[in-house]
């Protein structure tokens, strides 16, 4: 990755909101499972395997981070619900990659995939609805402002 684009994603990240980090993680998971599937195309062994390796692991991992993400304190059905199926996806990658086959990655990406694209749509919701609230004086943002300021 070059310097520009690095330091746009870092910036990307640092002014996030904590839900559209989630969408952001939600996403590098499903780039790291796609990614781990082009490394089935690979036909020198040690490339392959390391490629399907290194990526399932990364996509691991983002899912440990989805989890840990969770606030489980709270006791929350949602919360749990969450929880056993980043477990579940953890362990079928790690059936895909101690395989080395790409069914379990594509069971994961169909039922990710759904549960990432429901989010995005919330918080699409999310900015209509703030958009659409009234403002205590009955001005939009920025109605009224003097343009001296």
């Amino acid at each position: 990755m070059n310097r520009n684009a690095a330091s746009y994603k870092k910036a990307a990240i640092l002014s996030a909101s904590p839900e559209r980090l989630i969408l952001m993680l939600y996403d590098g998971a499903l780039d790291a499972m796609s990614r781990a599937k082009t490394g089935f195309k690979i036909e020198d062994l040690k490339e392959r395997n390391e490629t399907i390796s290194n990526n399932l692991i990364k996509a691991q991992n983002i899912f440990g981070e989805l989890q840990r993400s969770l606030r489980m304190e709270r006791g929350s059905e949602f919360a749990d619900r969450m929880f056993g199926l980043y477990d579940f996806y953890t362990s079928k990658l790690n059936e895909a990659n101690f395989k080395k086959e790409e069914a379990p990655i594509d069971t994961v990406i169909e039922l990710f995939t759904e549960i990432r694209d429901a989010w995005e749509e919330m918080l699409s919701k999310q900015k209509v609805k703030a958009k659409a609230a009234p403002t205590a004086s009955g001005m939009g943002v920025g109605e009224g402002l003097s343009q001296r300021a």
